[in-house]
Formats: C-alpha cells, sequence, structure tokens
C-alpha cells in the first residue's frame, strides 16, 4: 500500500515535469526549483540526517536566488548590489527563523561548524557546480541539451549522488 505523502509528492513532482512544457527560466526552471524542494521535504519526513537535508536546503536556496534574480532583470528592476541583497536576503531570511527555532546553533556540529550550516553550503556550492556541469554538456552538444529535461535531471542527480555520498561517509 502507496502512502498518501508519497503518492501526492510522485503526482506533484512528475505533473510539473512532464507538463511545464517550454516554461523554463534562464538560468534555473521552475521544475529543478520543485525536484529540490521535493527532495529537502522527503529527506526531512524520512528523518535523514541534518548535513543531507541542508544540501538540499542550500540548493533549493541557491535556486531560489537565481530564480528571483533572474525575474528581477526581466522586470528591470536592478540596483546596486541587487544580487548579493538577494541572496543575503534568501539566506538571512531563512537561516535567522531557524535560529531562533532552536534547529541550528544548538551544538549539533561536524568540522565545528553547525551540521546545517555546513551542509547548506555544501549544498549550494554543489548546485552552482551542477548548474555550471550542465552548461558545460550544453556546450559541447552545440547548446543542446543530450535528452529531454537535461537541465532538471542533472542538478537533481548531482545532489542525489552527493546526498547518497554524505550518507555512506556519515
Amino acid at each position: 500500500m502507496i502512502n498518501k505523502k508519497i503518492f501526492s509528492f510522485l503526482t506533484f513532482l512528475f505533473s510539473g515535469t512532464f507538463f511545464a512544457g517550454n516554461a523554463l527560466a534562464q538560468p534555473v526552471c521552475p521544475v529543478c526549483v520543485v525536484a529540490v524542494a521535493g527532495g529537502l521535504g522527503l529527506s526531512r519526513w524520512f528523518g535523514v540526517d541534518d548535513i543531507i537535508t541542508s544540501l538540499w536546503i542550500g540548493a533549493l536556496l541557491m535556486a531560489l536566488v537565481l530564480w528571483t534574480i533572474q525575474w528581477l532583470k526581466k522586470k528591470n528592476w536592478n540596483f546596486k548590489f541587487s544580487d548579493t541583497g538577494v541572496f543575503l536576503l534568501y539566506y538571512l531570511f531563512t537561516y535567522i527563523p531557524l535560529y531562533y527555532a532552536k534547529i541550528i546553533g544548538q551544538g549539533n556540529n561536524v568540522f565545528g561548524m553547525d551540521k546545517v550550516l555546513f551542509g547548506s553550503i555544501l549544498g549550494t556550492l554543489i548546485f552552482i557546480f551542477a548548474l555550471w556541469f550542465n552548461n558545460f554538456l550544453k556546450n559541447k552538444n552545440n547548446g543542446k541539451g543530450y535528452f529531454p529535461y537535461q537541465k532538471v535531471v542533472v542538478p537533481f542527480v548531482i545532489l542525489l549522488l552527493s546526498s547518497l555520498i554524505a550518507y555512506f561517509i556519515i
């Protein structure tokens, strides 16, 4: 018997994947953000370690930052340090409530740093690498993806593999 939460998540994820069409945003598509958010939700729901969960938090935040920056540029709402400001706002509005909710800063450390902060920094860097790697693959193929939804699959698979590696190291 399939759990209702898993069924709802899969329905939401796949409906977004199959019916997204050409509504892809540069440099991050909405389907990718949904996939990252789904991975985050699933990892927390299954009680996965904070480092692995926060990999997905960092990736999701970076995806939202890039998405917002692109949206602001479309609207011609450019101002000095707008990219940095968007980055800082997303990260501060995420981690300040986590601090006050006593989710971070409670001595749950790895390498002398809070697990959630460590994992989210790592997740942000991994997501940036995944976007770079996707662009590298596209450039090698004359600006085209090797397969449909490559832009979604490459970051998601790299994050998933990073999560598995972190799981076996922890």
